[in-house]
This record gives C-alpha cells, sequence and structure tokens, in this order.
C-alpha cells in the first residue's frame, strides 16, 4: 500500500505530513519508526496526521508521533506546518483553522503563504497537569521544582503547553550539556510521562535564546510549545516582557503573552520541501 506525503520544516524542525481524510493507512508504532529512520526512511522530528475530527468546533483531528513511535500531545511547530499543509491540499479554503488535539482546542491563523500564527492557549504551571510527582530527588518549590541529578542540583520552572515542559535558566546556551541533562531529566522519576526539557538563556526582556530536548526525539533545531513554555516561564519569574523573540537553534520565533487568564500566541515560517509516496 501506497501513500503520499509532503516532507516540510518549520525553523528546521522537520516533519512528514500525511492527509488521511481523502487516504486510508495503517500507521502503527513499528511503521513510524520504519519511516522516521534518515537512512533507510524518510527521515523526521516527528510525523503530522490530517484526520476528521471528532467535535463540530473543529476544522480537522490534528495527531502527532514522534520518531520513537510515540503519540505527543502537541507541537507548535508542527500546528504551523499542518495549518499550511490542509490549505495547500485544498483541505480548506479558510485562514482561521481549528484543530483538535488531544487536550483541547488550536487555532492557527494564515498571514501569509509560509507565515502563521498560531493561538497555543493557555500555559499551565499547575505540577498535576504534566505531571510532576515529587521523590526522594525532586521537591516543589516556589516557582518550579527542585530536582537532583547525582550531585547536581536543578531548579526547573514546570510549564504545560497541553504537553510537558521543564525550563531550566542557563546563562550560556552554547556550553550548556544539553544532551546530558535533558535525557537525565526525561528519565528522572518525578516525570512519569518524561518530559520536554528547555535550556534558556534571557538576552534581554524582549530577547530570549532557546535549545529544547524534545521527548521522544532528542534535540531538535525547533521547538514551538518549548518557545512557548519558556515565555512563560520568563514572565513568572518577571524576567521577559509580553512581545519575546525566541532564538533556537533553526531560527527566530515571535511569541506574545498578555499573562495569567490569556493565550500565548507564536508565528513563524513553514517550508515545504518535497512531496512524494511511500509503500508502508
Amino acid at each position: 500500500m501506497a501513500i503520499e506525503f509532503t516532507k516540510m520544516h518549520g525553523l528546521g524542525n522537520d516533519f512528514v505530513v500525511v492527509d488521511l481524510l481523502t487516504q486510508r493507512a495503517e500507521l502503527d508504532p513499528e511503521r513510524i519508526r520504519a519511516l522516521a529512520d534518515r537512512h533507510t526512511g524518510i527521515g523526521f522530528d516527528q510525523l503530522l496526521v490530517a484526520e476528521a475530527p471528532s467535535t463540530p468546533d473543529a476544522d480537522f483531528r490534528y495527531r502527532i508521533f514522534n520518531t520513537d513511535g510515540s503519540e505527543a500531545e502537541q507541537c507548535g511547530n508542527g500546528a504551523r506546518c499542518i495549518a499550511r499543509f490542509v490549505r495547500d491540499r485544498q483541505l480548506t479554503r479558510k485562514r482561521r483553522i481549528v484543530f483538535e488535539v488531544p487536550r483541547g482546542l488550536i487555532t492557527c491563523q494564515m498571514h501569509s503563504e509560509d507565515q502563521v500564527e498560531v493561538d497555543m492557549g493557555e500555559p499551565v504551571f499547575d505540577p498535576v497537569a504534566l505531571p510532576f510527582v515529587a521523590t526522594a530527588g525532586a521537591a516543589l518549590v516556589e516557582g518550579g521544582a527542585h530536582i537532583r541529578l547525582g550531585t547536581e542540583e536543578l531548579e526547573v520552572t514546570l510549564v504545560s503547553m497541553g504537553n510537558p515542559h521543564a525550563v531550566l535558566f542557563v546563562d550560556d546556551i552554547a556550553a550548556t550539556e544539553v544532551d546530558r541533562l535533558g535525557a537525565a531529566l526525561q528519565q528522572h522519576p518525578c516525570f512519569p510521562e518524561s518530559v520536554n526539557v528547555g535550556f534558556c538563556q534571557i538576552v534581554d526582556s524582549g530577547f530570549l535564546r532557546l535549545r529544547v530536548y524534545e521527548r521522544g526525539v532528542g534535540e531538535t533545531r525547533a521547538c514551538g510549545s518549548g518557545a512557548c513554555a519558556a515565555v512563560a516561564a520568563a514572565q513568572r519569574h518577571g524576567r521577559c516582557q509580553g512581545r519575546v523573540k525566541v532564538s533556537l537553534p533553526g531560527g527566530k520565533l515571535r511569541l506574545a503573552w498578555q499573562g495569567p487568564g490569556h493565550p500565548i500566541t507564536m508565528a513563524g515560517p513553514t517550508a515545504v520541501v518535497f512531496e512524494g509516496r511511500v509503500d508502508l
């Protein structure tokens, strides 16, 4: 069985995007892992799927699968790409598109052919939302959590953007051991469902640098929900303003948040790399 796909990226965070409204396919974890292999498959950070929604409030159902075959709850760069995808495939003519995701609805606004703004919802700082579980090596503190990794003591801010994030503020993002610390935190028992780990350097109140070690993937060139979590965490600690540029290894995103009771919005580019067909 062959299926059509589009390879896309948002700031280098790359995706294979599939329309399962006009096509049918069985995408089990084994097939997803095979497609994700950058040597013998297509290669991607996440597989994105557009399906028919289960609620009349949404235009489409949007599903996200990591390279290990696990399903994720949210992906901001992916949301921008799938919004462009359903327009490019003529599945909708709307410029304001509502997607159903596992924990609710998100809205995408097309500003141009490649620029998309996403309403990512309100950040949640409740540790239960991640979930976070206090253990012998992890405890809640004001504004976040204190976590012990061997002889290291880390302070993280816990943020849910519909998916779990732990944000660490660092002095020099280039010198930070992202792979080592990210993997260790993901495996810590205080995060029973693992976590996306963001390493944030505050340049000034309107500009952040960020690297993200994503759950089920590893470090990616960009992470939209991670950028939202970093801005929310920085604002919570009084370290950034309401409109912020976030620089990731793949490029820059523009974010805005008015604070508690309001959604956070993220705007940035999308790109189509190629289209193809693959046998499953």
